[in-house]
């Protein structure tokens, strides 16, 4: 049988599926310091350095279900199951769907089949499309515009499935933007690379003027912990956010300022910054204030954090070209 409350993060077996992420890797060194940590991760978009020496690392894909039998054997006691194509603007969408789908699918099966029944899973703010604002996790219908957010919104459904017809404890996290010490996809790096190259000018998709909630790598942290801790319903849904938002005009403000730089700002036109994109987004924490968790950071100071972060870890410098 699952666990149903109480589940204290200690003295577990615990897979984290795309440890070697940023929020994954992130995970992994806050839970090796009381748990057995097992990592797996194909380093498509993690770095292998970024594991701690305590976890146990599995190179891999978990679309290969030998892979996924390797990582989640009978006795582990969680799962966190982060591994995913991130990418919403995906070049390559269908491959995108098909690919994180499956991984889920598999890891499901894997863990039905040697009796582990309980998984946190890292969804989206992306599942709700162009919802009114602050959107709740009861809103309905839900109507992604892009294939992740339909991805992760199938993910969900699928865990669901396993939640009321196989006995798990499910945990899902719909993120708003989670910001750390590591580049890759999103706006605060893509502003740093673009203003190391170019100092004078900023070109910024879209208006500038898209609206969305960021938060601290540490609060996030927190809370998805602080969640599986203390939610004990089968399924337990709940945005990750922050009740406050900033724009990219703001953005640009900020990493301009922790730069040093006063560039000229040029745009690409529109609201939305790529197909997909949402140019409106907060999420209601009312649900995750309610079982007792708030993040410590506004939506702007997650910003500034992030950027400083980036900016002082010298492990992170931007390869432009």
């Amino acid at each position: 049988m699952p666990w149903l409350g109480d589940m204290e993060l200690t003295d577990k077996q615990v897979v984290v599926t795309g440890g070697a992420g940023l929020i994954g890797a992130a995970l992994t060194r806050r839970l090796v310091a009381d748990n057995d940590v097992v990592v797996v991760d194909n380093l498509s978009n993690g770095i292998r350095s970024s594991v701690p020496d305590e976890a146990t690392f599995i190179e891999g894909d978990l679309t290969d279900e030998a892979v996924v039998a390797d990582a989640i054997t009978d006795e582990v006691d969680l799962v966190f199951h982060l591994a995913a194509d991130k990418y919403v603007n995906a070049d390559a969408p269908r491959e995108q769907f098909e690919a994180n789908g499956e991984m889920t699918y598999n890891v499901l099966e894997r863990m039905d089949d040697v009796g582990v029944e309980s998984i946190a899973f890292t969804s989206s703010s992306t599942v709700y499309g162009e919802a009114p604002r602050p959107t709740p996790e009861d809103f309905a219908p839900l109507e992604p515009i892009s294939e992740y957010g339909a991805a992760k919104l199938s993910e969900e459904s699928l865990l669901s499935v396993y939640a009321h017809s196989h006995d798990f404890s499910v945990w899902n996290f719909r993120f708003a933007n989670i910001v750390g010490p590591r580049y890759g996809a999103g706006v605060v790096p893509d502003f740093i690379y673009k203003l190391t190259e170019d100092p004078e000018t900023l070109t910024i998709r879209g208006n500038g003027r898209q609206e969305k909630s960021y938060m601290t790598l540490a609060n996030c942290l927190d809370a998805m912990c602080y969640v599986v801790e203390h939610a004990d319903d089968p399924v337990n849904t709940y945005n990750l956010g922050t009740r406050t938002t900033t724009s990219v005009n703001r953005i640009a403000d900020i990493v301009s300022d922790e730069m040093d730089v006063d560039p000229d700002y040029e745009y690409t036109g529109g609201d939305r910054g790529w197909t997909g994109d949402v140019p409106k987004m907060r999420l209601s924490i009312e649900k995750l204030a309610a079982l007792g968790w708030e993040p410590s950071a506004s939506s702007d100071e997650a910003i500034r954090q992030g950027v400083r972060d980036l900016l002082d870890n010298p492990e992170n410098e931007p390869h432009l070209g």
